[in-house]
């Protein structure tokens, strides 16, 4: 049996992800400036994109660019778009939060996890996402798995 593999590829525009899923991605990561390197898109994009495309997509939530560091006020913004990314038709979830010291926030990533629920969630700027960790057979909560991602 030959190994699979899924491309997703990161878009910023509708152009893009449909230009992807010609080029054959079976999955869309979609964001606005990518320059920035990728903020939380918006919900116009979303739909429009939906509406084109039939390969599923992740919505990016990252309310600025910079670091992963983010303000209490910030992460009321990422919860507000992550309600809003679901109830608009996304496919998936992509957050990246981290410490100051540059491990995963394993707190705030299983906060934003359960917001997610039930859709999927991959962890941006990681090597894994959470799916992954449970397909690994790690038998822990989210919270321990974004812990041992930090590890």
């Amino acid at each position: 049996m030959a190994d699979s593999f899924l491309m997703e590829v990161c878009v910023d525009s509708l152009e893009s992800a449909i230009n992807a899923e010609r080029g054959g991605a079976g999955r869309i990561e979609l964001c606005s400036s990518l320059l920035e390197g990728g903020v939380t898109p918006s919900l116009g994009l979303l739909q429009v994109t939906k509406q084109s495309v039939k390969i599923p997509v992740f919505v990016m939530i990252r309310p600025r660019g910079g670091d992963f560091l983010y303000t209490d006020q910030e992460v009321e913004v990422m919860r507000a778009d992550i309600k809003l990314a679901k109830a608009n038709g996304a496919d998936g979830i992509v957050f990246g939060v981290l410490t100051e010291d540059g491990r995963v926030d394993s707190e705030l990533s299983a906060e934003l996890l359960a917001e997610s629920r039930p859709l999927p969630v991959t962890f941006h700027r990681g090597k894994l996402t959470f799916k992954s960790l449970f397909h690994m057979k790690i038998k822990s909560t989210g919270l321990e798995a974004a812990s041992k991602m930090s590890q």
